[in-house]
């Protein structure tokens, strides 16, 4: 089962409690303290692994805990450290901690393989006995107390990684269009919502290599919750280009395009700044001549330009990736002139070194 979203409690070990212990050996019936350090709690610590695909390990599982430090042992022998406790998360996911009046503050970010995140700290391990230790106090029995390990709560939420989203209403043909350009192999019938979770795709074309994101339907009113509603427009925020899906059998194009503009605006306003392709899907359900009619009266209300295309044909299908290849090459040029323009500026940057 796909899951994008979960709330956990983590706790990081506990520190070892510090032994007070006093050296007892043939004929030093009477030693000096030698009680050792407890160990370190272990951390706990969150990994952005490659290999994992969805959060469906914090599905049923809520609280994770490193394990504690050892206590400290006699003949100043240190406690063994706890181990560090590590969670695998998909790129994509957000870490957020939550605060204990619900308020949410963003930890990381993680969108790239290998990174991670040491969330929650162990606690120190308490100090022998051996410490207190004085001219004036030889025989001392207390020890240092052992840390506590970091405990909070987390939101763990995923946001796929694609290059293009496909957006439009429910049985629009979205996932027949990911079928057709992609390795992907999605449940495709002719009822909405037949795509219940999002599907990715890779896409390679002779020029550039490319992921798309098949989102589920959405409807008015998704940005509120409607429908499969804001469960999945979250994977959508990061893709460069969004593809636009529309029915040619539906009754009014204009406002099933309007609708699903206006809920991409209200779930994140920079979402209808990004590239748009509008898309009329299943031209082959009616006749060459009406689809025309039909498509360039669609075209001049909108006033942008409108691929015709049949999913199932083929028709369009070349037209759609030169489109979106188009728009992923202006996307890495402008990332790379950014990119150019900050090491350009980072020159005059005023670095303060510490000394």
């Amino acid at each position: 089962m796909f899951t994008d979203e979960a709330i956990i409690k983590i706790k990081a070990g506990d520190g070892g409690n510090g032994s007070a212990s006093f050296r007892r050996e043939k004929y030093i019936p009477k030693g000096g303290p030698d009680g050792g350090d407890g160990g370190d709690g272990g951390d706990v610590i969150i990994l952005c692994d490659a290999n994992t695909h969805t959060l469906s390990d914090y599905a049923s599982r809520k609280y994770f805990e490193a394990s504690r430090g050892e206590n400290g042992l006699k003949k100043r022998q240190h406690g063994k450290d706890g181990l560090d406790l590590t969670l695998r998360v998909p790129p994509g996911t957000v870490v957020r901690r939550i605060s204990q009046y619900g308020g949410q503050e963003l930890m990381m970010d993680m969108t790239k393989a290998g990174e991670y995140l040491v969330i929650a700290k162990g606690g120190k391990g308490g100090l022998g006995n051996t410490h207190f230790s004085t001219p004036t106090h030889q025989v001392p029995t207390e020890t240092g107390p052992a840390g506590i390990g970091d405990a909070m709560q987390l939101r763990l939420e995923l946001k796929l990684l694609a290059d293009v989203g496909l957006v439009g209403l429910p049985n629009a043909g979205k996932s027949t269009i990911l079928s057709r350009i992609s390795n992907a192999k999605p449940k495709i019938a002719n009822y909405p919502f037949t795509t219940l979770e999002p599907n990715l795709g890779m896409v390679r074309t002779n020029e550039v290599s490319f992921v798309v994101a098949d989102i589920p339907g959405l409807i008015a009113g998704a940005s509120e919750g409607r429908g499969l509603g804001d469960k999945f427009l979250r994977h959508i925020e990061r893709a460069g280009a969004l593809v636009h899906v529309l029915d040619i059998q539906s009754e009014n194009l204009e406002k099933d395009y309007s609708d699903i503009r206006t809920e991409l605006k209200l779930w994140n306003p920079e979402l209808i700044q990004e590239a748009e392709i509008v898309v009329v899907n299943k031209i082959d359900t009616v006749l060459p001549a009406d689809a025309k009619k039909i498509i360039t009266k669609f075209s001049k209300k909108i006033g942008k330009p409108v691929i015709s295309l049949s999913a199932v044909s083929g028709t369009g299908l070349d037209e759609l990736l030169a489109k979106i290849v188009a728009n992923i090459k202006i996307k890495e040029a402008q990332t790379e002139a950014d990119a150019n323009a900050y090491q350009a500026e980072e020159k005059n940057f005023v670095r303060y070194e510490p000394k």
